[in-house]
């Protein structure tokens, strides 16, 4: 998201409204080629997907601006970001041709920075993005498009150079199973879709961290989410109620065990207390190995409902057994707890 009062059609001395270049002119021994023999799959995707790429113009209650991106997702639902739209009185939608609509927030989910934004008369042209079925490899290339600095319908190109993540959330928690991307993202790209070249939605931006290093919300986490936030608004996230922290050699050797492995429950503050225990090491739930607080994060998130019961094996005293713990619901309070 960024402020509307800091663009400009000139960024950097650069004139966005003119040129100093001219356009060559084919002469008769330099033939013209047809769009669709010079298109890259850069270009295909491009031109496939922006009608279903819209700008978000907000305001708050202060009389505050801000922006974003998003992109059509089913009927008239957009998805954006949960800090683009949160406490924002009004929100307006605009279309790759030009066209401005009134939206109204449908749902907001800050520990997912995730929300679903919707429109009433949508214009003819967009048509939903898919999201696609399966984590993308690292090294799978994929392009932002979104309003970096009010630059509406603006593309940037890099590849998927991370999988499985843990980023911080609008709130105190913080969001697993995340897409790390090379490509270039700024403030205004928030929202948009993070695409593989067959068009496919492989997640939602969410942030940038620096030179070549940004974040998107998973497909996966996607798909759990927003359907919740179309039917009632909001959506509940399970919750073990513990603190972990993955298990590093120094710790291993803390805690006597033969290996690194696992996650290490430093506080236990839910109704597991009966069954967890501090100090506890927790590597496997259910049939999955534990190696980190990423690989726990995103079971939890993707595979799990509040009042699951799910199998937890732990390492206790040296000694490996299974427990059977009830998950309960995340509060709406900050909490950092898994």
């Amino acid at each position: 998201m960024t402020g509307l009062a800091g663009c400009s059609d000139v960024f950097g001395g650069l004139n966005l409204n003119s040129s100093n270049e001219s356009t060559p002119t084919p002469t008769s021994d330099q033939p013209t080629s047809t769009p669709e023999a010079t298109d890259t799959e850069y270009t295909r995707v491009y031109r496939d997907t922006i009608s279903s790429v819209v700008q978000l113009s907000v305001t708050n209650a202060a009389g505050q601006d801000g922006q974003g991106s998003g992109f059509l997702f089913r009927d008239r639902h957009i998805i954006t970001n949960a800090h683009v739209v949160s406490d924002m009185n009004e929100v307006h939608v605009r279309f790759s041709k030009g066209e401005w609509r009134s939206a109204s927030i449908t749902g907001v989910d800050p520990s997912s920075d995730l929300a679903v934004v919707t429109v009433q008369q949508l214009p003819d042209y967009p048509t939903p993005l898919s999201l696609r079925s399966d984590q993308p490899p690292v090294g799978t290339e994929v392009v932002a498009i979104g309003t970096p600095f009010g630059l509406e319908g603006s593309m940037t190109a890099g590849l998927v150079s991370g999988v499985d993540r843990l980023i911080p959330a609008p709130n105190d928690y913080t969001i697993p199973d995340a897409i790390q991307t090379s490509a270039p993202v700024n403030p205004g790209n928030s929202g948009g879709p993070l695409m593989d070249l067959a068009g496919q939605v492989v997640g939602v931006v969410s942030s940038g961290g620096g030179d070549n290093l940004a974040f998107a919300i998973s497909a996966a986490l996607i798909e759990r989410v927003v359907p919740a936030l179309i039917e009632n608004g909001t959506y509940d996230h399970a919750a073990l109620g513990v603190t972990v922290q993955s298990v590093t050699p120094e710790i291993a050797q803390q805690l006597g065990l033969d290996q690194p492995q696992g996650v290490v429950i430093r506080s236990v503050q839910s109704s597991a207390a009966d069954v967890l225990q501090q100090e506890d090491v927790i590597v496997r739930v259910e049939d999955t190995p534990i190696n980190s607080r990423q690989e726990l994060a995103s079971f939890l998130a993707l595979k799990t409902t509040p009042g699951d019961t799910i199998q937890i094996t732990v390492i206790r005293d040296g000694t490996r057994q299974t427990v059977s713990v009830t998950l309960g619901t995340r509060s709406n309070r900050n909490n950092p707890n898994f």
